[in-house]
């Protein structure tokens, strides 16, 4: 069902296998605890499943094809099960038995590469609920509408007729009222699209921000004013496309430029501020907060683009690569001088989450993946809650053969305060050759998992997901 790259002397290597099933549905045993009386509903998870088809395999872990799993809390237990996104890329290559499109990082001779953005889209990066309805994301095209139920795919959503196949990337970001915003790159358009949708799914507002030079870019920042970006010097350009490579080929690291930061005021677009950094390359944003007169952020800063270029290559031809980790980064941005400063904290960390009802305020507490010890595998393995007050912090670790994914933060029913939650994420066992859900009280994280069970298969790694309570 699950099948790794063959001849690969890796354990860690299942966790980049391909699904050869459209749906999967097995039992969830427990392993320790029990489930959280006020822990129902249904936790979403997204990332690339199927890697390989038709004797091709991509070269780049960014390209699979998206597989939704939804792990659903009663009160008779957990179930899991999984769907594949029925994108038009992949309901075409099912047919035909082979890959026909070029992926983001994966070119193969004789792909076909389309304008269209949806003719390429994986939806494999994220999946949130929203409204009613689940929204799978991938950075370059349309959302994918499913039923949360079913998980069967209802189609690209067009907004408005003027977004229409425009890109609406992985990384919306809701606030407590239910209002969701988002933005999308347009390479060939070179502009930065912005997005606000109305609790209840509606679009507000759509508006296009040209750009000087096109980076890539994967997350943002929402404060209660404004909407912050930090724009890397890893830029499109167009010839290298025309010339071949791959999308992500078509990008080029130019450090001189430096990192740009972006900030929009919420109310007025046409209201903006930049801003520039010492060069580096970005993915996640913890979160950020305004006073009005400066914008505060923390995100994860790599030096440079080598996790994209190296290491999301390097592990698909079942390699270990080197990587210099994310430092975590603190940033204030001046609105009234234009100065920006930026402070590293200690340790390095990756999917950063906080409690959902303190996006767009200012929060005190940062849960994030960390790798903690000797880990027999180059991804995380461990987790951190980190004190922004007081740099105080506390971890957890899953020992030398678990990857710890990503873990979010759920609050707990009538909670009255930040720490007043769950941390919820999946743990792929290496020995077992299979994916554990874990649950933690995000209080008291060093104690270890309140909850923990186990599917009877491993899940390839994935990215992101988000929790809809019942």
């Amino acid at each position: 069902m699950i099948l790794p790259r063959i001849g690969t002397p890796h354990a860690w290597a299942i966790g980049l296998g391909s699904v050869t099933r459209e749906r999967l549905a097995g039992p969830v045993e427990t392993v320790c605890g029990r489930l959280p009386d006020g822990l129902r509903g249904t936790f979403y998870r997204n990332g690339p499943a199927r890697h390989a088809l038709g004797g091709r395999r991509y070269r780049h872990w960014f390209d699979g094809d998206g597989m939704v799993q939804a792990f659903t809390f009663t009160d008779a237990g957990v179930q899991h099960r999984g769907r594949f996104v029925e994108t038009h890329k992949h309901a075409e290559e099912r047919a035909a038995g082979r890959f026909l499109y070029a992926a983001f990082g994966t070119r193969f001779r004789g792909a076909r590469l389309r304008e269209a953005a949806d003719a390429l889209n994986t939806a494999n990066t994220n999946v949130v609920p929203h409204h009613g309805r689940l929204l799978a994301l991938w950075e370059g095209g349309s959302a994918h509408g499913l039923d949360p139920a079913s998980l069967a795919t209802e189609g690209p959503i067009t907004w408005s007729e003027a977004t229409a196949g425009k890109p609406f990337s992985a990384h919306p970001s809701v606030e407590p009222d239910g209002t969701l915003w988002n933005f999308g790159i347009s390479p060939m358009d070179q502009a930065l699209m912005l997005y606000e949708i109305a609790p209840d799914g509606r679009l507000r507002r759509a508006e296009s921000v040209p750009l000087p030079a096109v980076p890539l870019v994967h997350d943002f920042a929402v404060t209660q004013r404004y909407l912050v970006f930090l724009l890397p010097p890893m830029h499109f350009r167009l010839a290298r496309l025309m010339a071949g490579r791959s999308i992500l080929g078509s990008y080029r690291w130019e450090p001189a430029h430096g990192l740009r930061a972006l900030v929009v005021d919420k109310a007025d677009w046409q209201r903006r501020w930049w801003f520039q950094l010492d060069a580096g390359f970005v993915f996640h944003f913890g979160g950020g907060w305004d006073d009005g007169a400066a914008v505060y952020l923390d995100y994860e800063r790599y030096a440079g683009p080598g996790v994209v270029n190296d290491f999301a290559r390097r592990i698909m031809r079942g390699r270990t690569p080197h990587l210099d980790p994310a430092r975590v980064t603190q940033a204030r941005l001046d609105l009234a001088t234009g100065r920006a400063e930026e402070t590293q904290l200690a340790g390095a960390s990756e999917f950063p989450a906080l409690h959902p009802g303190y996006v767009g305020g200012r929060y005190r507490f940062r849960y994030s993946a960390v790798m903690d010890g000797e880990a027999r595998h180059p991804f995380m393995n461990g987790l951190r809650r980190l004190d922004l007050e007081t740099g105080g912090e506390v971890r957890y670790s899953f020992g030398p053969d678990r990857i710890a994914e990503e873990h979010i933060v759920v609050p707990k029913p009538h909670g009255t305060g930040e720490a007043d939650a769950w941390l919820l994420g999946t743990v792929l066992d290496l020995t077992r050759a299979r994916t554990h859900l874990t649950v933690f009280d995000a209080a008291a994280l060093g104690d270890g998992p309140v909850f923990e069970a186990a599917l009877p298969y491993a899940l390839p790694l994935g990215f992101h997901g988000n929790f809809a309570p019942t």
